[in-house]
């Protein structure tokens, strides 16, 4: 693969051959979105928590709480490599959507999920196209957690009632 060495702007070839640009403030853009998504679903996972009622209450809780720490560790890593590109990460989270019981909470919990996997798949090609290798395989293990979250949250609701 081809790569430009001005760290600014990098041109890649992609999978199809053709040359792909992107430059450093476009990325930085990508990865603040991502960061918004992972403020958001750390929110979901504590207001969902908090909200729960029903008989499954106790062993959602643990879920939920359980999924915040890896939604940390993801929120964190983003915001230190837009601070290492020399981007200011964003403070601000997507808008929580509202559900009241627990089937809704982990449909829209698994939403979310598949959301993050699709926005990190298009950061996963700014970042070769970049030439940043490291953030690329960094994103990939990303998505291997969103990835299980999302299998845990559909094998759930895959054994939940409609009623």
């Amino acid at each position: 693969m081809a790569v430009s060495t001005d760290r600014k702007n990098r041109t890649a070839a992609s999978s199809n051959g053709s040359e792909r640009t992107v430059d450093q403030q476009t990325l930085i853009e990508g990865l603040n979105h991502d960061l918004a998504g992972e403020y958001q679903a750390i929110i979901m996972y504590m207001h969902y928590s908090a909200k729960l009622t029903g008989p499954y209450r106790k062993e959602l809780r643990n879920f939920f709480q359980t999924e915040i720490t890896d939604e940390q560790g993801h929120a964190q890593f983003l915001a230190d490599k837009i601070a290492t590109l020399g981007g200011e990460p964003t403070t601000e989270p997507r808008a929580v959507p509202h559900a009241d019981e627990p089937r809704g909470m982990l449909q829209r919990l698994l939403e979310a999920e598949i959301q993050a996997i699709t926005d990190y798949n298009e950061r996963i090609e700014q970042a070769e196209a970049f030439g940043d290798i490291g953030l690329k395989v960094d994103l990939e293990n990303q998505i291997a957690d969103e990835t299980r979250h999302k299998e845990e949250l559909a094998r759930i609701l895959a054994g939940w009632s409609e009623a």
